[in-house]
């Protein structure tokens, strides 16, 4: 064809960009190619109704006590992972998240309603709890 230049012309365009030129010369998989592929896991999925039944069914079958005990071993192993101070960080960038989306005057607004259970309960109780 005119024009496309000549087969090793283009072998050679395709060696300069790093693609190889010949079917041969590519991998055999992507891992080979230092490439990996994530496999979605069998099952539902997430956010489906079919993952929402397969969820009410587990809850029926070992109870909602399940969840707590998975969620407690989960958060005991980034825990050992990863330290305590990734907690603060997460704590951090949540907190920084609501004062951008809600304002400064949501922090007002809850320590008002803090303050004031405190005090009803001080007055239900006649003394103050004491903080340790």
């Amino acid at each position: 064809m005119p024009g496309r230049g000549s087969h090793s012309e283009r072998a050679r365009s395709l060696e300069d960009s790093g693609t190889p030129a010949r079917r041969e010369d590519m991998p055999a998989t992507p891992e080979m190619a230092g490439v990996s592929r994530t496999r979605r896991k069998p099952g539902p999925v997430p956010g489906s109704d079919a993952a929402r039944r397969g969820g009410q069914r587990v809850r029926e079958k070992y109870g909602s006590e399940h969840y707590r005990r998975i969620g407690a071993a989960g958060g005991k192993a980034i825990r050992e992972q990863r330290g305590s101070d990734f907690y603060a960080a997460i704590g951090h960038k949540g907190g920084e998240a609501t004062k951008r989306n809600q304002g400064l005057e949501h922090y007002v607004r809850i320590g008002r309603i803090g303050g004031s259970q405190r005090s009803r309960r001080i007055k239900r109780d006649g003394a103050a709890p004491s903080d340790g």
